[in-house]
């Protein structure tokens, strides 16, 4: 088993993070999953959710990931998804505003996305 799994985040329209870790936590449509070195190859559907990674030197990155797929085979991990943001790139007064408005709107998805946002952000 090797000490370390390659993975790669991209978004739609940029890759958001790539490098090595020792562990991926993420939601799948069949739950939560946690990825390390050595774990039986998979596909799966990813959910909303933030995608926690504890990289090789210690430090932990933690994103905002909606909707997309995730990939594992030979030690390397893809997270394929339609949106994803690093939780420090995030703006959380932006992120509140949005989920006050989505709730007073009954927007469920954008209630989502706001409250996917917010997690990411508690989270690192």
């Amino acid at each position: 088993m090797a000490a370390e799994l390659h993975v790669e985040l991209v978004a739609a329209d940029r890759s958001v993070w790539s490098g090595e870790a020792t562990l991926v936590v993420a939601r799948t449509t069949s739950g939560d999953i946690g990825v390390m070195p050595g774990h039986q190859p998979l596909l799966g559907v990813l959910e909303s959710g933030p995608v926690t990674i504890r990289t090789s030197d210690g430090s932990t990155v933690v994103a905002a990931v909606h909707g997309g797929f995730i990939s594992f085979a030979d030690d390397k991990l893809s997270l394929l998804a339609e949106i994803a943001e690093l939780s420090d790139e995030i703006d959380v007064q932006r992120a509140e505003r949005a989920l006050e408005r989505a709730k007073s709107e009954a927007d469920a998805s954008a209630e989502r996305r706001a409250d996917v946002r917010l997690r990411a952000v508690a989270a690192r």
